[in-house]
């Protein structure tokens, strides 16, 4: 919550790639995906979390660069709350 109020990070974006993940962060920079914050969930995660491919991530990451806003945000969140009270796609 610190860096959010800092404003180093959001709710909902990309989230931050590992050190060790050069293909993950090539791919966002080609998209332009790098130029969005860092967030604590995002649409990659509400749509396959780490079950999808990398590809697949930084597809997902520039629809939600195409269409952040708001109202989708919201229903991020949304999808966000009924998979975790429904407990879909969790695997561990």
């Amino acid at each position: 919550m610190i860096t959010i109020i800092k404003g180093e990070m959001v709710f909902f974006g990309p989230r931050p790639a590992l050190y060790n993940q050069e293909d993950l962060m090539a791919l966002r920079v080609a998209d332009n995906v790098h130029t969005l914050k860092p967030g604590i969930s995002g649409w990659a995660q509400v749509n396959g979390r780490d079950e999808i491919s990398i590809e697949e991530k930084v597809a997902y990451e520039v629809e939600y660069l195409k269409r952040k806003s708001f109202l989708f945000d919201l229903k991020i969140c949304i999808l966000i709350f009924t998979k975790v009270v429904g407990r879909h796609d969790v695997k561990h």
